[in-house]
């Protein structure tokens, strides 16, 4: 059976940026710190990575008012439920990926969507519900069509279920891209995209304790750029855009580092 993701993880300059990614996230599980406060990390990491992600959405809050509540945008509160909601996916993404997929939807998108589309993939216009109107935060421009978008999403969760031997930073990478680039619900993909990369992180053994704070490491990088990069479909794209998320698998490490270091002053 070919394995797709195996060969563009052999692309050039992504063994060694996955390599470096895989390195930082094993100096991080020998700090001190996680020893007996992991969990309070991966709360801290799970918080931070939520305001990266809706700041992609664009809206940008402080830190500072998002851990005191005083942030009532619908989009941070999705970003927030879909970071809370996270460690009680893992053990059915491996196994149905739809399912996760259209939770991860029903949290992300009350408050900005139609209640009727929310966890339901974008239809065409035969079909009982009215079609979404298509958000674009990334100026992609259009959006794969219904019907090529499952397609697409199909094959993205036979990818899932049925296994690879690239590294998790390459599966991860390949799950954000596509949903990120089809837009399969038509809003708050970006945050269903950016979570489901971290799910896959997590499940896929890289990060099983979801550490890195991978969504800061996006924000701090041409995170637009890129994927416009993997939308080209040329090798030098996705080539890119797989050095772009192990570098943000990198920052996002050192971003779970500096929580360390701030809890051990205490």
């Amino acid at each position: 059976m070919s394995d797709p993701l195996a060969v563009i993880a052999q692309l050039p300059g992504v063994p060694e940026a996955v390599e470096e990614a895989r390195e930082a996230v094993d100096r991080l599980y020998r700090h001190r710190v996680l020893r007996r406060r992991s969990p309070e990390v991966s709360a801290e990491s799970a918080l931070r990575g939520a305001r990266a992600s809706a700041a992609l959405e664009g809206v940008d809050v402080p830190l500072g008012s998002l851990r005191s509540g005083e942030v009532e945008d619908p989009l941070v509160q999705g970003a927030l439920r879909v970071s809370a909601e996270l460690g009680r996916l893992g053990a059915t993404w491996r196994t149905a990926p739809r399912q996760v997929l259209a939770r991860l939807h029903t949290l992300a998108a009350t408050g900005t969507a139609d209640p009727t589309h929310l966890g339901r993939p974008r239809v065409g216009p035969s079909a009982d519900l009215e079609p979404v109107t298509v958000e674009d935060p990334l100026e992609l421009g259009e959006a794969p069509g219904p019907e090529e978008t499952a397609v697409r999403m199909d094959a993205l969760a036979t990818l899932i279920t049925s296994g690879t031997k690239a590294p998790a930073v390459v599966t991860a990478a390949v799950v954000h891209a596509e949903i990120v680039a089809l837009r399969p619900f038509g809003v708050a993909d970006g945050l269903v995209a950016r979570a489901a990369e971290r799910l896959t992180l997590t499940e896929f053994g890289l990060d099983p304790k979801s550490l890195a704070a991978v969504e800061v490491g996006h924000a701090e990088t041409s995170y637009g750029e890129s994927v416009r990069a993997y939308l080209t479909g040329s090798r030098e794209g996705v080539g890119l855009w797989l050095r772009h998320c192990a570098s943000a698998v990198t920052l996002g490490v050192r971003e779970a580092v500096a929580v360390c270091e701030a809890m051990q002053r205490g």
